[in-house]
């Protein structure tokens, strides 16, 4: 068994490591950007080479055609090592600590940069759309060094926080719906900065369209379950299933905010710059709820706890 001071000397590489790979890949990412927006493809010449291959492509050179291919993949192999390095900081954290990497600003921090990339590298296996990266890496990076600068430290949990199993359940899925909102967030300013047609090197308006409305479907339902649990574990913790505290106002305005969003795309028929800005609005909800009990306080305030 590890020593708690190893252990969170480990965390500590971890996510060292993890925040390195992740601009490493970001780099990688922008680059690719740049290469797609600069190569202007020639028109097709009529005549021919051999075999009926347009000259074009006789003459177009290889290693300029799978360079910006290679620098894509590359992205998201450190991506995936980013993730690797980040569960492993995770797991060394709750070792070091002794529970759940949940129960302050430090750790939901990084929990929340874990979602983020988890939720990433989900769609960007379904869709392999890798341009939402330029958008969720940086995010995910600036959490990364939010946590840095505030310190990792093993405290006792305190009496509210004392129901391990019903915790880790509640941050657990607020998590993974946290992520999949940067998603749909990404998708959404993908979205608004290119017009109808679309732009050369980003995604087309109606697949960034389609992906914001997954990403929904998928952090709706787990928001829906975070915000039930938070009131089971309230009510234990604090006698109440409901307070008003700051966080849990927010909570449930950014659930409204998103319920909102599927009514009006479902029932309404909202896709496009509409359903784009509802899903902005609906990010910085999730932000709010995040950051606002370090400025509003409330019952969610334990020191620089989540």
């Amino acid at each position: 068994m590890l020593e708690p001071t190893v252990a969170m000397q480990l965390s500590k590489y971890g996510l060292v490591g993890s925040l390195a790979l992740v601009v490493l890949a970001l780099i990688c990412y922008t680059l690719v950007l740049v290469l797609a927006r600069s190569v202007r493809p020639e028109p097709a010449k009529v005549h021919a080479g051999a075999g009926g291959v347009p000259m074009d492509e006789l003459t177009q050179p290889p290693v300029a055609q799978a360079s910006p291919r290679a620098l894509a993949q590359y992205g998201t192999y450190f991506t995936w090592l980013g993730l690797v390095f980040l569960t492993a900081c995770l797991f060394f954290l709750t070792v070091g600590t002794g529970h759940g990497p949940f129960t302050n600003q430090y750790e939901f921090s990084v929990s929340f940069a874990w979602g983020m990339l988890v939720a990433y590298v989900y769609f960007e296996r379904h869709y392999h759309v890798r341009t939402i990266g330029l958008l969720i890496l940086p995010i995910a990076a600036a959490f990364l060094l939010y946590a840095m600068s505030m310190g990792a430290t093993a405290n006792p949990l305190v009496p509210a926080l004392q129901n391990p199993p019903l915790l880790i359940t509640h941050i657990a899925v607020a998590v993974i719906a946290y992520g999949a909102f940067s998603i749909s967030f990404a998708a959404a300013v993908l979205y608004l900065l290119q017009p109808d047609e679309g732009k050369p090197g980003l995604p087309k308006p109606a697949l960034l369209d389609e992906i914001g409305y997954r990403a929904v479907i998928i952090g709706f339902p787990l928001l829906t379950l975070t915000v039930v649990l938070g009131a089971l574990w309230a009510e234990q913790a604090w006698g109440t299933y409901w307070s008003w505290d700051p966080k849990e106002t927010a909570s449930l305005f950014t659930w409204l905010i998103y319920g909102a969003y599927l009514h009006a795309r479902v029932a309404r028929g909202w896709v496009g710059r509409r359903a784009a800005w509802l899903l902005i609005a609906g990010f910085a909800s999730v932000l709010l709820c995040f950051f606002g009990n370090l400025f509003f306080g409330g019952l969610h305030s334990y020191g620089n706890v989540k």
